[in-house]
């Protein structure tokens, strides 16, 4: 176990730098904050880089044990006091624990060839509604979730949090081009399905059941004209009341959940 007593040590400042979506990418590093996240990374096999944690970790509950689970990895450990942790954390109220992770890779062919539903995700920008999304899209046991390059940084620790640990089960692709990934998926035969206020079907009146691409568009602007064309149909979600729109990551739900039922009818 190392000790560090200055926030100028070069460990620190590492960990300072991955704050930055731009460190983040360049390093293919991303870190995860609090007990339980990080028990969720070791339980889900995720390659830890180091840990830091706070001198006061171990009197929490749960700290001591996660302590002997994150020694037991093998990752490089380091302990702070309280006053450098909070100086690292990206939280109100930091839990004592962090984990700095190497990006993992999946094969975009095989995902594709082995699927059998998938999300995009169109210029989505707010990292709760990306979360949910990507948590939804796990308990439904979608086959991946594809981010085209207009929405937020899937490892921004506001989006990571709201995935609650779903960023570990399931393939996640980033900065895909709408034109380029559409292409391959109707090669592969998936027909793709994309919310839009215009649609002409209610989405419960389309098939969900074999090889589907569900497209859910911007919180302000829905999904784009490209993204419309490429699509193979556009759906709606009846809104009988007066409001004139869903929250994305409601829409995305309902829409995801209505694929679970028709194909385990």
């Amino acid at each position: 176990m190392n000790y560090i007593q200055s926030s100028r040590n070069s460990t620190i400042k590492e960990i300072k730098a991955l704050h930055l979506k731009k460190n983040r990418e360049a390093e293919g590093l991303y870190f995860v904050e609090g007990i339980r996240f990080v028990k969720d990374a070791v339980d889900n096999g995720q390659e830890i880089v180091k840990v830091i944690m706070s001198d006061k970790l171990e009197s929490l509950n749960g700290g001591k044990e996660l302590i002997d689970r994150v020694a037991a990895v093998g990752a490089d450990c380091f302990v702070v006091n309280e006053k450098v942790f909070k100086e690292i954390s990206d939280t109100q109220t930091p839990q004592g624990i962090m984990a700095v992770l190497k990006k993992r890779e999946f094969k975009l062919n095989n995902v594709i060839e082995q699927g059998s539903a998938i999300v995009i995700l169109d210029s989505l920008q707010d990292p709760g509604n990306v979360g949910t999304i990507i948590r939804t899209s796990d308990a439904a046991n979608i086959s991946a979730v594809f981010m085209t390059k207009g929405c937020v940084d899937l490892f921004s620790p506001k989006v990571l949090r709201s995935t609650m640990g779903s960023v570990f089960h399931i393939p996640i692709f980033e900065g895909q081009n709408i034109k380029e990934i559409a292409g391959q998926l109707k090669k592969a035969g998936y027909r793709i399905i994309a919310s839009h206020l215009s649609g002409k079907n209610n989405y419960y009146e389309e098939n969900l059941s074999g090889k589907i691409v569900l497209v859910i568009g911007n919180e302000a602007n829905g999904i784009s004209d490209e993204t419309a064309e490429l699509s193979d149909s556009l759906v709606k979600i009846p809104m009988p009341g007066r409001a004139e729109s869903l929250n994305a990551a409601v829409a995305a739900s309902i829409m995801i959940y209505e694929t679970v039922r028709q194909k385990t009818k």
